[in-house]
Order: C-alpha cells, then structure tokens, then sequence
C-alpha cells in the first residue's frame, strides 16, 4: 500500500466491495486507470497467475552483490538509512533488518538515479491476517513509485495490490512469492522520468521487476505516482531520489539490499 495513504485506507476499509471470488479488499468506487477497462484496486481485474519460481540458494543464506554496487545494508547496521530526519528505528539482527511497527518509513540517506538496479531480498512473518494486511511492505523510487511488497502466497486481494505489481497501476504477469519464512527475492530496474524546464513530463517512468527470478514486469511504463484509491499524476521532481521502505506495521523482514547507478554504454563511468 501506498506509503502517504496508509491511514487512508484503515479509514476505508469498512468500504470494500466484495466481489464474487471473495476478494475484500478491491474497490469500485475510485477512477478508471488510462488505457485500461479498470478501476483502481478493481476486485474483478484478473489476479495474476501463480508461478511455482526455481530454486535459489538464498534460503540458506543471504545472496553477494557485484564489486561495483553501493551496498545498502550489510547485514551489520542501518547506518545509511534514516526514519525522517532521524537515525534508523527499525531492529537489526542475525544478518537481516526488520520493521518496527510505528517507527515510519525507511529512507536511504543518499539519493540515486535516475537509473538504477535495485536487489533486495525480503521475508513475510507467519500469516495470521489476510488481503493487504498481510505482510505488507513497499519499496518507492522517489519517494512515490511503489513497487509493492505483499505476501501474496495463496492470499486474495486486488490485482494491482499483488507482490511485484506498480501499486495501484499494473497488476504482476506472475504471482511468484514464496510461502511466509521464506526469502523472497525482487530484482528491479527502475528507469525514472524526465521533465522539461517547465516541469512537464517528457519521458516516462519505466519499471522492470523480477520476483524470485520470475519476470513480472517487462520495461513496464508508470502512469505517474502510485496512490491509494486515487488516479495517478506526474510531478516535477529532481533526477536523483531516494529509496524507502515501508512501515505498514508488518513486521517485515530485508537482507542483501544494494543498488547500482545506471550508465549510458559511452558515459565513460
């Protein structure tokens, strides 16, 4: 879920519509996404098929990055990261960092882009509630392009709220998350947009995810920033932004986090 309307939607729960299927979380009431039949969060958009992902050994322990990427977290401390404007609140233990329910989002200190990989490998606690309360998380390029983080292993919710989906835009070709205590793993080129002088945009932003090494979005354009229940838009904002991590009062757990800075092939960096 989004980051800036996560109250929003504890507010609206009670307004769900529940469709045939079963699913709670979807909505009716909220605008039509561009070029598409669907409503935002629409409960009968087509959920993405499951996909059983191939072995990985990052079940046993956390995976290495390459000798040119900035490392994120090291399995040791949070000392690149931020909660506001103060140090990192969230817990650090036995090589991994996990969410501390009210502490708020996590922010990279440093900013990236406008290109970048992302790796991160993340764990759902043992389920015990259902839809979008579900281990619930999020990664934002910018502070406002969600690539959402859900343990949706044999749990129903809205299409464009999946593991892997661009919240509230475009659904995952793929359901390809890991029963809960399992690693999952998102590898993410992230392309972000760009505007012109007078802010208006000029070149969308792209995204490309893998889940657990299954493609689920393919050089896939963003319609803007990604809210809850609410259409997109674009925003001016710089060529270089930060990461976060969602507080959604899950208590998520993150390993192996680290980034590389896309070049032009002839920058000469």
């Amino acid at each position: 879920m989004t980051l800036r309307f996560t109250l929003s939607f504890l507010a609206l729960a009670s307004s769900c519509v529940i469709a045939a299927d079963g699913n709670k979380d979807g909505f009716k009431d909220t605008p039509i996404i561009p070029n598409t039949k669907w409503h935002i969060h629409d409960p009968d958009r087509p959920l993405p098929k499951v996909v059983t992902p191939g072995e990985f050994s990052v079940q046993e322990k956390a995976g290495t990055a390459p000798n040119d990427a900035k490392i994120l977290f090291d399995g040791t401390d949070l000392k690149g990261w931020k909660s506001g404007e103060s140090d990192a609140k969230w817990k650090v233990e036995n090589g991994y960092f996990e969410v501390v329910s009210g502490t708020g989002t996590l922010r990279t200190r440093e900013q990236f882009g406008p290109d970048v990989q992302l790796h991160i490998e993340w764990q759902a606690p043992p389920a015990k509630n259902s839809g979008q309360a579900r281990g619930n998380s999020g990664v934002f390029f910018f502070d406002r392009y969600e690539i959402q983080i859900l343990d949706t292993f044999e749990n129903l919710t809205y299409a464009d709220g999946h593991a892997g989906a661009l919240y509230s835009q475009t659904p995952p070709l793929a359901n390809a998350v890991r029963k809960p205590g399992e690693w999952n793993v998102y590898d993410i080129v992230f392309n972000g947009p760009r505007f012109d002088k007078e802010g208006k945009i000029e070149t969308p932003a792209f995204a490309t995810v893998f889940v657990n090494g299954v493609l689920v979005q393919n050089h896939t354009e963003l319609i803007g920033d990604t809210v809850f229940r609410t259409a997109s838009k674009w925003e001016a904002h710089g060529e270089k932004g930060f990461i976060s991590l969602q507080d959604h009062g899950n208590p998520m757990r993150f390993r192996n986090v680290w980034i590389r800075e896309l070049q032009p092939v002839d920058s000469g960096k």
